[in-house]
């Protein structure tokens, strides 16, 4: 993403096809990340990252092996502390802001069918843009005869 665009959220999420599968909208200090996800995620700890979500819309449930859960709502967040086995469910489909290291594996210690590499989460910002009406030459146009 050029450092000068702007983007709107709700409409990177609208472009999310698939749950649970990640996808990095921008890039700062290091840290990136949403994802539409609907049902349950698995149980899995990040040793060296916490997470950071954000929850945009929807309802999120964080289950905790060794405390209670935290149950999220439209504009609510919470941090899971790095170490911690933890597993999201979301009954219905949910749009979370996650704000983590580029370093952070998206399943954490599992690896599982639904793991999406981080390669997988960039790659959208490595295609080549699309033209816009500002980018085309006049010689680009068409005739108006």
């Amino acid at each position: 993403m050029p450092p000068t665009s702007v983007s709107n959220l709700d409409q990177e999420f609208e472009r999310l096809a698939a749950f649970w599968s990640p996808r990095v909208v921008a890039m700062a200090n290091g840290q990136y990340v949403i994802a539409k996800v609907k049902g349950e995620f698995v149980w899995h700890r990040h040793a060296e990252e916490d997470e950071f979500f954000l929850l945009r819309k929807g309802t999120l449930r964080i289950r905790y092996r060794d405390r209670p859960d935290a149950v999220l709502a439209e504009g609510d967040f919470h941090v899971v502390p790095r170490g911690v086995e933890h597993m999201t469910v979301a009954p219905e489909e949910c749009w979370v802001v996650l704000v983590e290291p580029a370093s952070t594996k998206h399943t954490g210690d599992r690896e599982h069918a639904i793991t999406t590499s981080i390669e997988q989460q960039l790659a959208h910002l490595r295609a080549p843009p699309q033209p816009t009406r500002q980018q085309e030459t006049p010689a680009q146009w068409p005739s108006k005869s």
